[in-house]
């Protein structure tokens, strides 16, 4: 009888863990198309970006108040350096070049690039521990970046203005947080995945705002309703939910399996930009997203093998 009531136990913990996986990617996801909708009323990305961090900001205050209850030892200077520049590189950075791009390419492009930076982080690990790249992980960057090329050319024949520029924005917001990654292992040893997650959005929230306040007037606040409701929608839905649903998820299926089941957010932001923004998908999206998909999933088994 105990047996049973373990394995019962056990199974819904993995049940819960892929469900809570799966809403935190689609939740992901949903950020570009709520960016895209808020950009038909005229706002710009510094106001939108403050808005989606200070509705954001009190969840992450009040985790970071709950988790240093948790933390007898206080936070030694190096720590607090470490918060200061991963929070500022990892999501204040990474958030607005993503939220800038998004101005000029299709959330379904966006997303694709963004998810490229698991073979960022194998680079610049490669890079920077001086270690050899396998042949299978070189085919599976081939194929990402192959992928990637060719949904630029669907961007490229379907919209109008800077696509490059648009591209380029969003590709450094992905090495920004791939380079983000890198640094933060160490720092999560030290202090505490959600602690530490917590104190760097604090970080990049506060940043967000003092952005919005030396470049925006306060009348720049004068904006539709809807506007709200989307920085809203966004905290909430595709920022803290996705985080603390992601975090859950790992504490019950791991990292390797939630990153997996996460790539199902590129298909989603592809569907949903088709539903809710009228964005075409064509044949050579399909493939472009098919061969990202793969050399991610290539890469992502390979590293997690290999511990790295």
């Amino acid at each position: 009888m105990a047996s049973h009531t373990r394995s019962f136990f056990a199974n819904r913990d993995v049940f819960l863990g892929v469900v809570f996986a799966l809403l935190a990617a689609v939740g992901f996801s949903a950020k570009a198309i709520l960016v895209k909708l808020a950009y038909q009323d005229s706002v710009d990305a510094v106001t939108l970006l403050a808005l989606r961090m200070v509705f954001s900001m009190p969840f992450f205050i009040g985790v970071a108040i709950w988790a240093r209850q948790q933390h007898a030892a206080p936070l030694n200077a190096h720590d607090r350096l470490l918060v200061l520049g991963l929070g500022l590189i990892g999501y204040y950075c990474s958030s607005f070049l993503d939220f800038l791009g998004l101005q000029y390419i299709s959330a379904g492009l966006e997303r694709l690039i963004l998810f490229l930076y698991p073979t960022m982080t194998v680079l610049l690990t490669a890079l920077i521990y001086k270690r050899a790249i396998g042949g299978k992980v070189v085919a599976a960057l081939a194929l990402c970046y192959a992928g990637i090329a060719l949904v630029f050319l669907h961007d490229v024949g379907v919209k109008e203005g800077s696509v490059v520029l648009g591209a380029s924005l969003v590709f450094a917001s992905t090495l920004s947080y791939s380079i983000y990654l890198v640094g933060a292992g160490h720092a999560i040893a030290r202090i505490g995945s959600m602690r530490f997650t917590a104190y760097a959005m604090v970080v990049a929230s506060a940043a967000s705002l003092l952005q919005f306040v030396a470049m925006r007037p306060l009348s720049a606040l004068d904006l539709p309703l809807r506007v709200y409701e989307l920085s809203v929608a966004m905290a909430i839905f595709s920022t803290v939910l996705p985080v603390f649903m992601l975090s859950f998820a790992i504490r019950r299926i791991g990292s390797g399996s939630a990153s997996l089941i996460g790539s199902i957010g590129p298909v989603s932001t592809i569907y949903m930009a088709y539903v809710i923004l009228g964005e075409r998908i064509s044949l050579l999206q399909i493939a472009g997203s098919t061969l990202v998909l793969c050399g991610v999933l290539v890469i992502s088994l390979n590293s997690k093998r290999e511990g790295t």
